[in-house]
């Protein structure tokens, strides 16, 4: 069977004719991309039209032809094989002394031509339709020994997740030397980040993927591959983050540079802010640009927030732009958006409206990521219905030799199996003591079983079903071992109860000394994550005050930086920083203190369980979990219980209704809407009083008005 990859292409109908006859080829196993590679050369970007690499035939690189002209087409085949050639001849892998052991055969394929033969010659092949399958099937590749190796060169995309700077570590088992064996390890993508990079759809692509699948380095890889395809297309990438400006550009620049040999144009290549202002360049956002193109008012947060309710300020102008504007000026070829589940649906729409008539836009999310703990709706409602009241969107299935429209991304290699799974039970609230009179300590629940499977996990007992018991647990494939076998489990995740906040800040110093100082780690390899954003700058203050002390310099991310800069590598600096502005970033150590606010919150019971999900999920190695008081005895008393039971999570599925109880009861609440349940409460407590007292009878409430209670308590049943 033959996997194809359908990337960008100037030449769609030879592409297509290819891609089903390769989809026929039962003979063959094997991998056919189209659109790709793009190699850098001296005289810039060199796209290669499409190459099939198989143990049986070696390597074959594609010249397309749309119509019957052929053009140079002896010149093209040259280039294309020395082009190859040269690329490969610089993996000591695929070579034997000086001689390259990848058979390369160049052909030219143009559907439309006839009697193709009379331009064949020994050295140049030229086939239709007719004579394609019969030339493939007589290829035979002398040396298919060198097949993986060549797989591994062609799928390598590029090497850019190794760390920022290159280590030397003094002593073999240090967490220094520990850290650098992790990032060799996961520095090529894996053949389905690969394919979510260069597959491209015409139309709306989904990449779905747990924290550390790799969907930032993914949107980043493909907006460089769009633009090495396309350089006159009009390409714009946002986020959630700030901070994350800076690693999209450092990336994106850097995989241009790989492919092309050039840096990218950015007046083609925009990164954006989400909402952005005036001023233009680096200020410039999607939000911003819809108003200046479509001539309507925009509006900055100040002038937001007086309309609009508390957290819902962004929400509020995206509904309100889109409401004012019936045709919006079509302004990009591609829109990326990364962190879509933090974005309101209107933002996504606004996206989608901006876009021309191909509408190529690509969002990646992960659902557990989702800081406000609202669902990201479907496609068919984020974008609506057309004219004839058919949903402009729709996820179809994957069909075979299709790009996919919906794309899972199930590998997660920033987190280990123990880390990722203790992440899950906290979020979800798996082992959370049940609070009186409920059956379920569970804070969330995903809609739909299957999901789980979707995102890495099997069932290792009972049935993943509603109401059934089900004990769910990582895949060896989805968690590789190598993420947790270089330090016992005892190291990899640690939660540590303090008396008093001095004794959390005095603890944390020392293990930050001791990391820098013994362990052989580097600045940027630590992050201090305080879960509550609004108490982060207060909450650090002591433990930086005595790391400054000690000479070891730290910062605010975003306050102490530019907001565009998470880690100061330059100055040598531990990053402190709140959950949002932690998010899109990873270290091999993190410290989480004051993790006893993440316990429980009234009004943001989901809320702080999903940052503590996400705080944690920013390690690559090592988390400490630090917190004072009861609240954090209780927490560590749920990692105890994952941890006991072999890092699988335990749990009877909730019912649909139960879903439901568990959204409402732990819904996110605007100060207002807790203000005034807490009255309700207080008004009922005293209710309650002067009915026991006899204060009040309840015969003074009114049949009907106790009959209305009845029914309605009747109905909240769990």
């Amino acid at each position: 069977m033959v996997t194809i990859v359908q990337g960008a292409t100037k030449k769609p109908v030879s592409a297509q004719r290819l891609v089903t006859l390769f989809s026929e080829l039962n003979e063959l196993e094997g991998f056919l991309y189209i659109g790709y590679p793009v190699i850098g050369t001296a005289e810039g970007p060199y796209p290669i039209d499409a190459i099939f690499v198989s143990k049986q035939t070696g390597l074959i690189v594609f010249n397309l032809v749309e119509g019957v002209e052929l053009g140079e087409f002896r010149e093209t085949q040259d280039d294309s094989v020395n082009k190859l050639e040269s690329k490969l001849r610089s993996h000591k892998s695929l070579m034997q002394g000086r001689q390259l052991k990848v058979t390369i055969t160049p052909v030219t394929f143009a559907p439309a031509k006839e009697n193709p033969q009379e331009f064949t010659s020994d050295d140049y092949q030229v086939c239709n339709e007719e004579n394609m399958r019969a030339f493939i099937l007589s290829l035979k590749w002398e040396t298919p020994e060198y097949f993986k190796s060549l797989l591994a060169i062609v799928q390598a995309i590029s090497t850019i997740r190794k760390g920022r700077k290159k280590r030397v570590p003094l002593k073999p088992d240090s967490r220094g030397a520990k850290l650098q064996m992790l990032e060799d390890s996961i520095a090529n993508l894996d053949n389905l980040q690969g394919r979510a990079v260069i597959e491209t759809v015409q139309g709306v692509q989904r990449i779905r993927g747990l924290a550390g699948s790799g969907k930032t380095i993914v949107l980043a890889l493909k907006a460089a591959y769009l633009h090495a395809q396309h350089p006159d297309w009009k390409i714009a990438v946002s986020f959630h983050t700030r901070s994350l400006k800076g690693q999209f550009k450092k990336l994106i620049n850097t995989f241009v540079i790989e492919q092309t040999n050039e840096e990218p144009d950015w007046e083609n290549l925009e990164i954006l802010h989400s909402w952005g202002s005036p001023g233009g360049g680096y200020n410039n956002g999607i939000y911003y640009s819809f108003c200046k193109h479509n001539e309507i008012e925009y509006l900055d947060f100040k002038a937001a927030k007086s309309r609009f309710a508390s957290n819902k300020e962004f929400e509020g102008v995206c509904k309100k732009a889109l409401d004012e504007v019936n045709y919006a000026k079509q302004i990009y070829d591609v829109v990326l958006i990364d962190e879509a589940q933090d974005f309101p649906p209107a933002f996504l729409k606004m996206c989608y409206d901006l876009l021309k008539p191909e509408k190529r836009l690509v969002y990646a999310y992960d659902e557990l990521q989702n800081l406000s703990s609202q669902s990201l709706p479907s496609p068919e409602e984020i974008f609506g219905l057309d004219t004839q009241s058919k949903p402009l969107v729709t996820f179809e299935a994957s069909q075979p030799g299709q790009p996919q429209q919906d794309v899972i991304l199930e590998k997660c290699y920033r987190n280990s199996r123990p880390l990722l799974v203790t992440a899950h039970a906290l979020g979800f609230g798996v082992y959370r003591q049940p609070p009186p009179n409920i059956t379920t300590g569970l804070v969330q629940m995903f809609d739909h079983e299957e999901l789980w499977k979707e995102v890495g996990y099997e069932v290792s007992e009972g049935q993943l079903a509603a109401g059934k018991r089900v004990v769910l647990r990582r895949t060896e494939n989805s968690s590789p071992k190598f993420l947790e076998d270089h330090s016992p489990i005892e190291d990899l995740i640690e939660f540590n109860i303090f008396n008093t906040l001095e004794e959390q800040a005095q603890w944390l110093a020392d293990s930050i000394q001791q990391n820098l100082a013994v362990d052989e780690l580097r600045p940027d390899d630590i992050v201090v994550i305080n879960p509550d954003p609004l108490t982060t700058r207060k909450a650090v203050g002591p433990a930086r005050k005595i790391l400054f002390e000690r000479n070891i310099n730290t910062h605010l991310a975003g306050v102490d930086t530019s907001p565009d800069v998470f880690f100061d590598s330059d100055s040598d600096s531990v990053a402190f920083t709140g959950i949002y502005r932690a998010k899109g970033n990873e270290a091999g150590m993190v410290y989480i203190i004051n993790a006893q606010d993440c316990y429980s919150s009234f009004g943001s019971m989901a809320k702080v369980r999903n940052q503590l999900f996400t705080a944690i999920t920013r390690s690559k190695a090592w988390v400490r979990v630090l917190g004072v008081g009861p609240m954090m005895a209780a927490l560590k008393e749920e990692f105890e219980m994952t941890k006991n039971n072999q890092f699988q999570l335990d749990f009877t599925y909730p019912t649909e209704e139960q879903r439901q109880h568990l959204n409402i009861v732990n819904r996110d609440m605007t100060a207002a809407e807790k203000n005034a349940v807490r009255k309700k409460q207080e008004n009922l407590t005293q209710l309650l009083s002067d009915l026991e007292s006899g204060a009040v009878f309840a015969e003074d409430l009114g049949v009907e008005q106790l009959e209305r209670l009845r029914n309605l308590l009747s109905k909240k049943e769990v």
